[in-house]
C-alpha cells in the first residue's frame, strides 16, 4: 500500500476535520501518500482533489464543517456512476480510500466494493448517531451541547413568560438527539420515534395539563425529533393552539451541525481516523472503524445500517415515568 485516498460525505459534522487530521498524520508517519478528494464522490468522479501532508492538516484540529467539503453524489445511485468511481480511483492507483460519513455514505462504499479493487474503510461522522457498531459517532457530542445551549436559553424566555415552548431538533429518523438534549435540558417531554410512531395530541396536552395541575402556570419544553409530525415543530404548535393551548416553535435546524467540536469529538474522531488507517496496514477491507466500551474496533460496513443500536431505554423509561412534572 502506497497511496491512500480520503473522503468526507453526506451531512457534515463536528470533528470531520480532526478525522482527516488524524487519516494524514498516520498515513505520513507510515510514509503513505494521501489524496482528499473534495465534494465526497463528487471529487473522485470530477477528479478535484489534493496531495495532502501533515501542513495542510496543523490546526485543523478545532475547525468545525469539512476542508474537504461534502456533498451528495447521484451518480452513485447508479451501477454506471458507481463503476465510474471505481475507475478513476484505479487510475490513480489509489490502494485504499477512507469515508468518513454515515449511513449513506457506507452504502455507497459497499456498492462501490463491487468493482473496486482497492480496500475501503468508513469512518463515522454524522450528527444523527444512527450508525451500528460503534457507541457513538463523530459530531454527535457536539450537537447535543449545541443543542442544549439552544435550549437552555428558550427555557429562560419561557420561564419569563411562564410559556410552553416545542423545539424540534435533528436526527433524522432516530431519537438520539431528542433524547440526549431532552435529558440533559429538563424537558417536560421528549417525543421521538422511539416513543412514538405517531404523534397523539390529546396525550400531549393531557401532559401538559397533568403539569399544569400540579405546579400551576409555570415553563414547560416539549423538544421534538425532526420528521415526528407533518410540517414539523411549527405545524405541531399551530395544532395545539388549536385545541386550547398556546405555544410557540422553535426550529434548530443547521446550527446543531456547525460549530467547534467539543473535545470528546475531537479525541474520538483523532482515535477513529487513526485506527482506520492502521487496520487498511493490516490488511482490513469494507469495515468501519469504530468505538465500543472506549475500544477501537472494526465493524462490517454492510451491517452499519442494519438499525441495531438503540436510544438508551432506561433514559426513556425514567422520562415517562418520573420526569412529566
Amino acid at each position: 500500500m502506497k497511496r491512500i485516498g480520503v473522503l468526507t460525505s453526506g451531512g457534515d459534522a463536528p470533528g470531520m476535520n480532526a478525522a482527516i487530521r488524524a487519516v494524514v498524520l498516520t498515513a505520513n508517519a507510515a510514509e503513505l501518500e494521501v489524496v482528499g478528494f473534495e465534494y465526497g464522490y463528487n471529487g473522485i468522479l470530477e477528479r478535484q482533489y489534493l496531495t495532502l501532508t501533515p501542513y495542510h492538516v496543523n490546526h485543523l484540529i478545532q475547525h468545525g464543517g469539512t476542508v474537504l467539503k461534502s456533498a451528495r453524489c447521484q451518480a452513485m445511485f447508479s451501477d454506471d456512476g458507481v463503476k465510474q468511481v471505481a475507475a478513476v480511483l484505479h487510475e490513480l492507483a489509489i490502494d485504499a480510500l477512507v469515508l468518513i460519513g454515515g449511513d449513506g455514505t457506507f452504502r455507497g462504499a459497499v456498492q462501490l466494493s463491487q468493482h473496486y479493487q482497492g480496500a475501503l474503510m468508513g469512518v463515522p461522522g454524522t450528527i444523527d448517531n444512527d450508525v451500528d457498531g460503534t457507541d457513538f459517532t463523530i459530531g454527535f457530542h457536539t450537537a447535543v451541547d449545541t443543542a442544549l445551549d439552544a435550549i437552555d436559553k428558550i427555557r429562560d424566555t419561557a420561564d419569563a413568560f411562564e410559556r410552553i415552548f416545542l423545539v424540534e431538533v435533528m436526527g433524522r429518523h432516530t431519537g438520539y438527539l431528542a433524547v440526549a438534549a431532552g435529558i440533559a435540558a429538563g424537558a417536560e417531554q421528549i417525543i421521538c420515534p422511539e416513543l412514538a410512531s405517531e404523534l397523539d395530541t390529546a396525550k400531549i396536552l393531557q401532559h401538559i395539563r397533568n403539569a399544569q395541575q400540579h405546579r400551576g402556570r409555570c415553563s414547560y419544553l416539549i423538544v421534538l425529533a425532526e420528521t415526528m409530525y407533518p410540517g414539523g415543530a411549527a405545524a405541531l404548535a399551530l395544532e395545539l393552539e388549536r385545541q386550547g393551548v398556546e405555544c410557540r416553535a422553535s426550529v434548530l435546524g443547521h446550527i446543531q451541525r456547525g460549530g467547534r467540536p467539543v473535545g470528546a469529538d475531537r479525541i474520538l474522531a483523532t482515535k477513529l481516523g487513526a485506527y482506520a488507517v492502521e487496520q487498511l496496514l493490516q490488511g482490513a477491507h469494507l469495515m468501519m472503524a469504530g468505538e465500543v466500551n472506549a475500544q477501537a474496533t472494526l465493524y462490517p460496513l454492510i451491517k452499519t445500517g442494519d438499525k441495531q443500536k438503540k436510544v438508551d431505554q432506561y433514559l426513556l423509561n425514567w422520562q415517562q415515568q418520573v420526569a412529566q412534572y
